[in-house]
């Protein structure tokens, strides 16, 4: 494992471990409800003692601390009962995708170090050294009984979890994570509300970033955490969070798309709620404001990387017209953009953004060369993170980004952004989504091409490409338009553009 300094947590309370935050909830309220999925109930003190089964029987199999296992399956009460019993025997915890390919998972698996795969029945079967416990079989595996693990003092710089990237080939890099960055997440939850009266909706999968920057704050905190089931379904979560009275959610850009084209969604009562998060995705300026306009309680936007460094917060009910932004710094966080050989960019300019704070990766997963190349550091010696988006602050310190860098269209010497070709696509009363991405020209080095997904009475491709072309500016024009049922996107959502530009290719 790769290892690199933390930052000090600036402005934060004392670390404290999570396992050892859901012992004291457990004692404070031990028949209040901690976690529920479909008909599955488990209450706080049978959290803490099914973690301490977990933590006692890995022990006992000779695993140690910064150790780790791995889980993949679907969202489900063991699955965060054995996610919380490594944690609390001091292991890290690799959290898989279940979208992966079988070699994809073999090679996570032995890049994780893990000695224990739990996988539940969905996940195929795949060549592994560690030995499979099926999730369904846990408390088999775990034995009779109450067992009381050895007690484990937890360093904020181990391990906490290890995220592995999306992709479409090959191995994901693997995001090692460490405690401190998880607690700077817990402390920044006390301003939004998260609290032992708390219920908080998962409606995205455990193995992402985007679903446990909820999940642990709100575990944290003593709260009830309700997960949907099965494929999202945008009027089964409505009915859900108001059954549940949910207070919290963290939902993709996509699924919040979703939820507010629900013909009656005005007729849920979803007072209970006092925040809604969004992030993993870019989020329409539109969208958030008719989420605002119709759905009680805050919303905020949060921007940033699992690899952590710089976030941004948008705090979208406090700043209405901000929402074509994705906020200012949070507090302690430093934000800064770089040009393409690395030098500091003054205000106004646009660039590469990079930043700094107490929640940073402890660095890839044994692979210090993409470690070093995720990095920059100032003059200062300070280390960044590089999230490889380019974007600009204005003159307020709200931060609007333009794209990725990798996903930056060059087409005879200009930068062409694909997301302001995607936003005048999104204008066309024919267009439900689209996204563009750069194909290979040999006049121009690359040229832009659309994918859209149309509505019913859209126009043809050809006759939307010149809609289109005539908004847009000389060099930004479409070559292309092809229509899809539906755009590619990861398990939280994203648009999947070098699947799209692989397929143009091939044909």
């Amino acid at each position: 494992m790769n290892s690199a300094p933390t930052p000090a947590p600036a402005g934060l309370p004392p670390f404290r471990a999570i396992p050892d935050l859901i012992r004291e909830n457990a004692r404070a309220r031990p028949q209040h409800l901690a976690l529920r999925h479909g008909s599955g109930r488990m209450t706080w003190g049978e959290l803490d003692a099914q973690a301490d089964r977990v933590a006692a029987r890995l022990q006992a199999e000779g695993l140690q601390p910064t150790q780790s296992i791995a889980i993949c399956g679907a969202n489900s009460i063991p699955y965060v009962a054995l996610f919380l019993g490594g944690l609390r025997a001091g292991l890290a915890v690799a959290p898989l995708p279940t979208g992966a390919l079988p070699e994809q998972l073999s090679g996570m698996v032995a890049d994780s170090g893990a000695r224990f795969l739990f996988a539940d029945a969905g996940v195929p079967q795949f060549a592994t050294a560690a030995t499979r416990v099926p999730l369904e079989q846990l408390d088999t595996w775990l034995g009779s009984g109450r067992q009381a693990p050895r007690p484990v003092a937890i360093d904020p710089a181990w391990p906490f979890n290890i995220i592995y990237s999306s992709g479409t080939t090959g191995t994901p890099k693997g995001i090692v994570q460490p405690h401190a960055m998880r607690w700077a997440h817990v402390a920044r939850g006390e301003n939004y509300g998260y609290g032992p009266d708390a219920v908080a909706m998962a409606a995205t999968s455990l193995c992402s970033n985007t679903t446990l920057v909820s999940v642990f704050p709100c575990l944290a905190k003593g709260g009830t955490v309700v997960m949907t089931e099965g494929r999202f379904d945008p009027a089964g979560y409505l009915a859900l969070a108001e059954d549940a009275r949910a207070t919290h959610a963290m939902l993709v850009p996509v699924q919040y798309q979703r939820l507010m084209a629900v013909p009656d969604f005005g007729r849920h009562d979803l007072s209970s709620f006092r925040m809604k998060f969004c992030t993993s995705a870019p989020f329409a300026a539109a969208l958030k404001a008719d989420i605002l306009q119709r759905w009680p309680g805050g919303l905020v936007e949060y921007y940033g990387m699992t690899e952590g460094g710089g976030t941004c917060i948008l705090e979208a009910h406090n700043f209405p017209d901000k929402l074509h932004t994705v906020g200012r710094p949070a507090e302690g966080h430093d934000i800064r953009l770089i040009d393409e050989e690395g030098r500091e960019l003054p205000a106004g300019e646009i660039g590469e953004v990079v930043g700094r704070s107490a929640s940073m990766m402890t660095g890839y997963q044994n692979q210090l060369g993409k470690t070093r190349e995720a990095e920059w550091y100032d003059p200062e010696g300070n280390r960044y993170i590089r999230t490889g988006d380019v974007g600009r602050f204005d003159a307020d310190g709200f931060l609007t980004l333009m794209d990725r860098r990798k996903d930056m269209v060059i087409s005879g010497g200009f930068n062409i952004y694909p997301s302001d070709l995607e936003a005048v696509l999104r204008q066309h009363p024919g267009v439900a989504d689209a996204a563009v991405v750069g194909v290979p020209s040999q006049e121009w080095g690359e040229s832009p091409v659309a994918f859209v997904v149309p509505h019913s009475g859209a126009p043809s491709a050809q006759e939307l490409r010149a809609w289109a072309n005539e908004r847009l500016g000389k060099t930004q024009r479409l070559v292309d338009v092809r229509y899809l049922q539906e755009l590619p996107r990861s398990d939280i959502g994203k648009v999947l553009k070098r699947q799209l530009r692989d397929s143009y290719q091939a044909g």
